[in-house]
């Protein structure tokens, strides 16, 4: 049996589609009066600002912060309309690890040597990955974004598709701002909230940031040495192992079952361990089963587990990824990126 509201609902809907005189479809309708329900982004503001005072932030903070809010639509288009571009390993790759991004990754490293070598034995993790990562996240800098982030974040709290989380990194970008390890006019970052040298959300800084140079800053928008820690602490939080590398290319013989890959598809974090679980097998194992190196030869004789990764399918590139590529998936759950990190990593080492 239909509710009243329901069945209204019903009738005025089957109006619509009867009548030759209707200008707007029900669905259309619908969204104009949802559109004028939604309180203005002042109001919603407002409403944070009282829900941050009650949370115990200082009044000081919030008269910083809150009378500079401004929504972007710039903002709120661009979260919509992310590009869906047809990209593969062989168009992405050449982009993201030029020749130019390989000579500066070089560069760097050699510019920053004794520093990285010092935070790569206290954190675990091999110097040419976290210049790898910095390279690729901000070119080493040069690209963070120009958007204040609490009104990226605040705008994007209030378009609604994400509120609860884009509303929780507000409150973590204020906590950020109540430790002191950047003033308000400097705490620029991404149209989507990602900050810093590193772009990381405000929910990771929380997390991983740390003080490289030891001035009781962690300061990952100026300051290098920040920055390499905060990168290098984030993997060892991942399980990092700097006795192994990421992974390799290999070469898959004829007829090979591709049902042993890890299967693609955008899954939960818990879903896709799960389907890496099920592809991971001893590199003896994988040698069994016909997998070579790129020359040809057979896989190194070392006690590895990987599991195999086809980022554009059975007709593409084919690698086995240790548990060094599954830290790194934690950064960006992307094929392309994380190998793209391997890939630099590795051309950093071949100088």
């Amino acid at each position: 049996m239909l509710s009243s509201r329901v069945f209204s609902n019903v009738v005025v809907a089957c109006a619509l589609v009867i009548s030759p005189f209707s200008t707007l479809s029900y669905a259309q309708q619908a969204s104009a009066e949802q559109a004028e329900a939604k309180i203005s982004f002042e109001q919603y503001t407002t409403n944070l600002r009282q829900e941050a005072a009650s949370r115990g932030y200082d009044e000081a903070l919030l008269e910083q912060v809150f009378p500079t809010l401004q929504f972007h639509e710039r903002v709120v288009s661009a979260d919509r309309s992310q590009p869906e571009i047809v990209e593969t390993l062989a168009t992405y790759l050449p982009k993201r690890v030029s020749e130019i991004r390989i000579r500066m990754a070089r560069e760097r490293y050699q510019q920053f040597l004794p520093q990285l070598q010092q935070i790569g034995d206290k954190y675990g993790v091999q110097p040419r990955f976290i210049i790898a990562l910095w390279g690729l996240e901000s070119s080493f800098g040069r690209f963070q974004g120009n958007y204040s982030i609490p009104s990226a974040l605040a705008t994007l709290a209030y378009e609604g598709r994400r509120e609860t989380f884009f509303k929780q990194e507000f409150f973590n970008a204020l906590d950020i701002l109540a430790q002191g390890h950047i003033s308000f006019e400097n705490m620029k970052g991404s149209w989507a909230g990602a900050m810093g040298q590193s772009q990381f959300m405000p929910s990771s800084f929380l997390a991983y940031a740390q003080d490289g140079d030891g001035d009781g800053k962690k300061d990952i928008w100026g300051n290098e040495l920040d920055v390499f820690a905060s990168i290098a602490n984030y993997l060892k939080q991942q399980g990092w192992d700097n006795r192994k590398t990421w992974g390799r290319e290999v070469q898959l013989p004829a007829k090979f079952d591709h049902g042993l890959a890890i299967q693609r598809g955008s899954l939960a974090r818990a879903e896709w361990l799960k389907r890496w679980q099920d592809s991971e097998r001893s590199l003896a194992d994988w040698n069994t089963l016909g997998v070579r190196r790129l020359n040809g030869g057979e896989l190194p004789a070392r006690d590895i587990a990987a599991a195999l990764i086809l980022p554009d399918g059975p007709e593409g590139k084919a690698y086995l990824g240790y548990a060094n590529y599954k830290s790194l998936m934690h950064w960006n759950r992307s094929y392309y990126f994380v190998t793209s990190v391997g890939v630099l990593a590795d051309l950093i080492a071949a100088e």
